[in-house]
């Protein structure tokens, strides 16, 4: 069967279309993402969590092994341990949007200068972050976060890997 082609224009119109609507919601998934970035550098906590649905499963660096949820006092406590900004840094992001879920994973370095600190301290970590749908808003429903580990029987963070 032949279509005509004004068909095969109307389907090439919707198929551009459709690309065009997953590039935008990857695009917006990448934004939400970049603003953990923005809320580190200027130490806003509350921006740092609004990203996070309520109940979010996050898997971070710190202890303990897992927890629900993420609230603004906790970054804030966790931000004072530091002085001036925490900036994080993402590379090899991959981003995948399906109807309302979406996940990304990539690498990213984290550099800091501790309270009382004489210097500050740079290293890369793996991060894959899960993502709903809510009220039409993309929010992290799963975070997880991980450094490498030698596996020499020292059980050593690997924090001098590099990209």
């Amino acid at each position: 069967m032949t279509t005509s082609p004004a068909t095969d224009q109307a389907d090439t119109r919707a198929d551009e279309a459709a690309v065009r609507a997953v590039l935008a919601e990857e695009a917006a998934v990448r934004a939400l993402l970049a603003e953990e970035a923005e809320a580190m550098r200027t130490r806003d906590a509350e921006l740092a969590v609004a990203r996070y649905a309520t109940d979010a499963m996050i898997f971070d660096l710190a202890p303990p092994l897992g927890r629900r949820g993420h609230a603004a006092a906790g970054v804030r406590a966790w931000l004072a341990g530091f002085d001036g900004p925490v900036t994080i840094e993402t590379t090899e992001l991959e981003v995948t949007v399906g109807g309302d879920l979406a996940f990304a994973h990539g690498l990213r370095r984290m550099s800091a200068v501790p309270a009382g600190a004489a210097e500050g301290f740079s290293f890369w970590y793996r991060a894959t972050t899960c993502l709903r749908r809510v009220q039409g808003r993309w929010r992290v429903v799963h975070e997880h976060t991980s450094t490498p580990f030698h596996m020499d029987g020292s059980f050593r963070a690997a924090t001098d890997l590099q990209p």
